[in-house]
């Protein structure tokens, strides 16, 4: 049984005592490849390291975050470019639109989702979406580059059972984390109905610890805490749903090596 954290922020300060150890909790449980989204141009670096000392396990993905689109989001997409044309990278992301926090940049979130969309195309390579209040206007640009042109997950995903059969049908994977977990969540219902055969697995860790661990730092490691719960959710087993996820995650992201 092997699994996949799709979604991971290891390079960030909260692991610095402990990255090494971090990795080796994942891969003692049986989380075998750790997936990297960037925020901005100021992660790349740390980022890269993590590639660089954990080779095969550790893969790395380029982009602007949303909520660090600020005044001088051209220089960020330039340095996005500038990776892109170095670097070899699994996705562009994590990119999208984020209303929840500051609202104050949605013009400049929407160039960038849309310059951003444009490189993952030019490159052949899927985009990994941040969407928080944003299911709407971030439907409304994927439907401008028409159907089946583009390919990623929403990650983090925590919407309708009718946003979920939009997702599937434009041909995304859903992005399933510690969420899920949480009573209060809304996602039984989406898990039962839609089944795991369009979910990848991600912590975003050191973000949004699974039960039960919730409230403390995410890492990787817990990873089979998610799949245990949308087993119990589909009524199949975890070694399946491992099966599942990993295969959809080496799929969308190209990670046979």
């Amino acid at each position: 049984m092997q699994f996949i954290d799709s979604h991971t922020h290891l390079y960030l300060p909260q692991f610095d005592n402990d990255r090494e150890e971090v990795v080796g909790r994942a891969l003692d449980s049986d989380v075998v490849k750790l997936l990297l989204p960037n925020i901005n141009s100021d992660s790349v670096g740390k980022m890269l390291q993590m590639v660089n000392r954990y080779p095969h396990v550790c893969y790395p993905m380029i982009g602007l975050h949303p909520t660090s689109v600020k005044k001088d989001y051209s220089d960020q997409l330039n340095a996005v470019r500038e990776w892109i044309a170095k670097e070899k990278f699994i996705a562009i992301g994590e990119i999208g639109i984020d209303l929840y926090w500051d609202k104050t940049f949605l013009e400049g979130q929407k160039v960038a989702f849309r310059s951003q969309i444009e490189i993952a195309l030019a490159e052949d390579l899927p985009v990994v979406i941040h969407c928080r209040e944003s299911f709407d206007e971030i439907l409304a640009i994927i439907s401008e580059y028409g159907s089946g042109k583009l390919r990623g997950v929403f990650h983090a995903f925590t919407g309708s059972i009718k946003q979920a059969r939009q997702v599937i049908k434009m041909g995304f994977f859903i992005g399933i984390g510690g969420i899920v977990t949480f009573g209060n969540a809304g996602l039984d219902s989406v898990i039962s109905e839609i089944g795991p055969d369009s979910l990848i697995l991600e912590t975003d860790s050191p973000y949004l610890a699974p039960v039960p661990n919730r409230g403390k730092r995410n890492e990787s490691a817990y990873i089979p805490f998610i799949a245990s719960r949308i087993a119990e959710l589909t009524k199949i087993s975890v070694d399946r749903i491992a099966d599942i996820t990993t295969e959809n995650a080496i799929g969308l992201f190209k990670l046979k090596d």
